[in-house]
């Protein structure tokens, strides 16, 4: 397999996903800024949405949605307990928290991520974000992962797009639910050695 990612963007989430699972893969980066490879190849050639992840198989099929790809990795190694077994009431909720994170959390930051945004845009979309994340810390303090007690493909999602915060001027600090998720996951081997992977831990 192969996971084209640029680093600390969404695919990170990925990234953890295949350290958690052990799998076998190849990390190329694809940087979401130039669209180049390291060879030279022209990323949309690849992928002509332009964007990260995109994971590519052995047989040529390719994912390109984050929560669609985080699923398919849990799903090779299902002892490994990275999502719950498909059909189950609590593989919907897992769907449920990967959807909320990608649409209410993830999507959230784009305007504080685009050149040129209006100052009074971000400041909506900043006031929208801290409700949403209030909201996630207040389902944390129930249980140490988003699912229970078991790590999930959903807490490498949530650790990643959290992480943004620190970088938009968004304060968490008041959260201490989810502080306390973000160290725990931080710790966590697979993701930091998916974040040294792409040079994000010193």
């Amino acid at each position: 397999m192969k996971l084209y990612y640029s680093p600390g963007a969404c695919s990170l989430s990925p990234h953890i996903a295949l350290q958690e699972a052990g799998l076998a893969f190849e990390a190329i980066r694809a940087p979401t800024k130039t669209h180049q490879l390291a060879d030279g190849t022209d990323y949309y050639t690849i992928n002509p949405l332009g964007y990260v992840p995109l994971l590519a198989l052995d047989d040529g099929t390719q994912l390109r949605e984050g929560p669609a790809i985080v699923q398919y990795i849990a799903d090779q190694v299902p002892a490994k307990q990275l999502a719950p077994a498909n059909g189950t009431f609590a593989r919907y909720k897992l769907q449920e928290w990967l959807n909320f994170i990608g649409t209410e959390l993830h999507k959230g930051f784009s305007p504080l991520f685009t050149p040129g945004m209006p100052e009074e845009a971000k400041t909506i979309a900043k006031t929208r974000l801290n409700s949403r994340l209030q909201w996630v810390d207040g389902e944390l303090a129930k249980t140490p992962y988003l699912m229970g007690d078991t790590f999930t493909v959903a807490d490498g999602y949530l650790f990643v797009v959290a992480g943004w915060t620190k970088h938009v001027g968004i304060d968490i600090s008041a959260l201490a639910n989810l502080g306390a998720f973000m160290s725990r996951v931080g710790e966590r081997p697979a993701v930091q050695a998916a974040l040294r992977a792409e040079g994000l831990l010193k």
